[in-house]
């Protein structure tokens, strides 16, 4: 393959199917504080951090004061939580996406690591893992989370602590595959050689043009191919 050393692939919505866990999951725990919001809010901010993420939509309602987002953001976050790793626990659903383990071990193959990052908490990820036994599958070098760096996406410190952990010194050998419009400011602010997009998550293709990722694929059978 080409000279592509590292490969960091996004989880819900890219490797992971989302049929919907992750905005039903916010929904409720808004309306847990009285609060409502939509879900094409909550599409736009998918992707982030999800304190963050929240923060984002306290901002665009008028039904809060600034003053309170900080323990309102907490509380909502715990909620979420729980709502999404209940969800995940039991969700019959729950699977990777068409051929993603099969494309994980091709670039393994062809001498790429493998590395997932995401804007949950480790405490979420760590149940989607284990649900789909991928703790233990050989072709994924590394996952790291979004409260385990200093901030999450767009900012570029995952990508950079898996580098360092990984051992890839130069940003150009890396490229970076989500789904939303955070995902590619990731890769973007991370030097990444190469951005890819999927339309299989939060953002269509249309939506995805808009924030010019290097490619845009359909699915992640295609990936090999570009690199």
């Amino acid at each position: 393959m080409s000279n592509i050393q590292l490969a960091v692939f996004d989880i819900a919505g890219t490797t992971v199917k989302d049929k919907g866990n992750v905005s039903v999951a916010f929904m409720n725990a808004f309306k847990e504080y009285n609060l409502e919001v939509a879900r094409e809010a909550v599409s736009k901010v998918m992707g982030f951090r999800k304190k963050d993420a929240i923060r984002m939509l306290l901002e665009k309602s008028t039904a809060t004061s600034p003053d309170n987002n900080h323990d309102l953001i907490e509380q909502i976050h715990d909620a979420f939580t729980r709502n999404i790793i209940s969800s995940y626990e039991t969700d019959p659903e729950l699977k990777p996406m068409p051929q993603a383990e099969e494309i994980f071990t091709v670039l393994k193959q062809g001498g790429i690591k493998i590395a997932l990052n995401t804007g949950f908490t480790r405490a979420i990820t760590d149940t989607i893992l284990q649900r789909l036994q991928w703790a233990e599958l050989p072709a994924i070098d590394m996952v790291i989370c979004s409260d385990e760096v200093p901030q999450g996406r767009p900012f570029p410190y995952m990508i950079h602590s898996i580098m360092l952990q990984m051992d890839v010194t130069d940003s150009r050998a890396v490229v970076k595959i989500g789904d939303t419009k955070v995902d590619i400011e990731e890769g973007r602010n991370a030097g990444c050689g190469m951005v890819v997009s999927v339309t299989t998550g939060a953002y269509t293709r249309n939506e995805l043009e808009m924030y010019k990722p290097d490619h845009i694929i359909d699915s992640l059978e295609e990936l090999p191919a570009l690199l």
